[in-house]
């Protein structure tokens, strides 16, 4: 196992090389049997390069990364400098299973976006984008400064250190995360505090209020529709429309029909007058 304090000046440059390239791998799809390859081809070039002598053996190492990849952007560094680090060694050893660079590429990307996931997108953007939401809710355009601040700056730093953290620990890390069941805690962990934050975005946010009246005979003051609904349960309608969505998507309804569902829906009520 390497030391990241031991990396030699060509080891620092090739992983710098790799960072610049590897932005380009969320970028590149070609298709269903490939999808992100180009762009993992285009990131190990620096790898496959170096360790490499002959055009055949490079030629065999680029046809290896044609495979079909898809991981959470960041995330998916640690599995660049994990497969860096394999395909070094693979150079060295003759004896070197290389089958088992695409296989740990492949294993790791189901475990690893579901980390990145509800990291990135279910905490991290959330609560950037909450916290930005409350400033731009008072007119200020620092709303959007904080909020892009407050998500890149972290998942920089992850795109950074993960490229390092892979190639540093070599393939002795994943044996032993997998050996004590740590994934599928980390993986159920990041899930649970995803969902937890997209439920406090949900209600801090998503506000729902209705000038709906029903006259009463016999009454002159009419029922205001919005004080039951907020004596029977604060939030009950963006709950409920909440619940709906997940369940449409559990029923693999198209996101798409969702999303513009509920935008017509609000669309149609707001010309009724109802909100």
């Amino acid at each position: 196992m390497k030391n990241k304090n031991n990396l030699s000046v060509e080891d620092k440059k090739m992983l710098r090389s790799m960072f610049w390239r590897s932005w380009t791998i969320n970028a590149s799809r070609t298709g269903a049997t490939q999808y992100h390859a180009p762009g993992v081809m285009y990131t190990l070039l620096p790898v496959i390069n170096r360790y490499y002598k002959t055009d055949e053996e490079k030629a065999e190492a680029l046809v290896r990364h044609t495979t079909w990849f898809n991981c959470t952007m960041h995330i998916s560094n640690f599995i660049m400098g994990l497969v860096a680090a394999m395909e070094h060694q693979n150079s060295r050893d003759k004896d070197f299973e290389a089958s088992s660079i695409t296989a740990v590429k492949a294993s790791l990307m189901g475990p690893l976006s579901g980390i990145g996931d509800s990291l990135l997108w279910g905490i991290i953007r959330v609560i950037a984008a909450g916290i930005g939401i409350s400033i731009a809710s008072t007119g200020s355009v620092m709303g959007a400064i904080v909020f892009i601040v407050l998500y890149n700056i972290p998942t920089v730093l992850l795109h950074y250190y993960l490229l390092n953290t892979g190639f540093t620990v070599g393939s002795t890390f994943i044996e032993k995360i997998y050996a004590s069941g740590g994934m599928k805690i980390i993986t159920k962990a990041s899930s649970m505090l995803g969902l937890m934050m997209m439920g406090c975005m949900t209600a801090s946010h998503v506000k729902f209020t209705t000038i709906l009246e029903v006259a009463v005979k016999g009454s002159k003051d009419p029922i205001k529709v919005q004080t039951y609904l907020d004596q029977l349960f604060i939030g009950i309608v963006p709950l409920s429309v909440t619940l709906l969505a997940f369940w449409l998507l559990r029923k693999k309804v198209n996101v798409n029909i969702v999303m513009f569902g509920i935008m017509f829906l609000g669309i149609i009520l707001g010309l009724l007058g109802v909100v």
